[in-house]
């Protein structure tokens, strides 16, 4: 089912943006660090990109909704009672970040955007759960 297969990629890539954010914590003081914070940011990318395609699969499979872009999966995920108004801001956050991210790079941007992950982490497993729950 695409469905499984989509939630078995972002479960990966959830766990590969983790393993790269605890790196990034582990080389916080040395010459490493613009590295392993530009490695996570690109991971952060990835994982996003994976959360709402899941998420748009997950809708269609679910609750028969069609959505085409990534703002308007996670305002749907919010309208069919999935999560809260708090998580569905904090992912619509996550998206202006991600395109941020993508189309300008500022050592200072980067450092705000590293500087969220930890937040970021929690919600992507806060959607990774949700949607494994409603798998079954």
């Amino acid at each position: 089912m695409a469905l499984e297969k989509k939630l078995a990629d972002f479960s990966n890539a959830l766990t590969r943006l983790s393993e790269a954010y605890d790196k990034t914590l582990e080389h916080h003081a040395d010459d490493e660090y613009s590295f392993f914070r530009d490695s996570t940011i690109q991971r952060f990318e990835f994982t996003l990109e994976i959360t709402w395609k899941s998420i748009k699969t997950f809708l269609l499979v679910h609750d028969g909704v069609e959505c085409r872009s990534p703002k308007a999966c996670m305002r749907e995920f919010f309208s069919t009672g999935y999560i809260d108004q708090k998580d569905v801001s904090n992912l619509l956050a996550m998206i202006d970040d991600r395109n941020l991210a993508t189309h300008t790079y500022h050592e200072a941007l980067a450092d705000e955007i590293f500087g969220h992950m930890k937040a970021y982490l929690e919600i992507f497993r806060k959607m990774n759960e949700i949607m494994q729950k409603h798998l079954n």
